[in-house]
């Protein structure tokens, strides 16, 4: 799986480079049909979002996987979109027959 990692508007941070990479491995352990892996990280002054968005594109076989949160904190939004990637997958490998 190649996962590239982009910060939007935002310094890098090594320390969220490696966090997304270790949550992504482990999902890769788990769906190895993933083949690449999108990952955006925005900063947002609104004020009615809480301002640290976390975005995750999944190429697969068939039609792509997306997921997006808001969160007070990187961290959060990471787990969050991946949980709710989680869901999205399951669901597709589901649908998946082997051949």
């Amino acid at each position: 799986m190649n996962i590239n990692i982009q910060f939007v508007k935002m310094p890098t941070s090594e320390f969220m480079e490696e966090f997304a990479l270790k949550e992504l491995k482990k999902l890769n352990k788990k769906y190895d049909f993933i083949i690449k892996c999108e990952v955006f990280y925005k900063l947002e002054n609104n004020p009615k979002g809480k301002g640290k968005i976390c975005e995750i594109q999944l190429s697969l076989p068939g039609p792509r996987i997306f997921a997006i949160s808001d969160e007070e904190s990187f961290e959060l939004a990471t787990d969050e979109t991946i949980r709710d990637l989680k869901k999205q997958l399951e669901k597709r490998k589901k649908e998946l027959k082997p051949y």
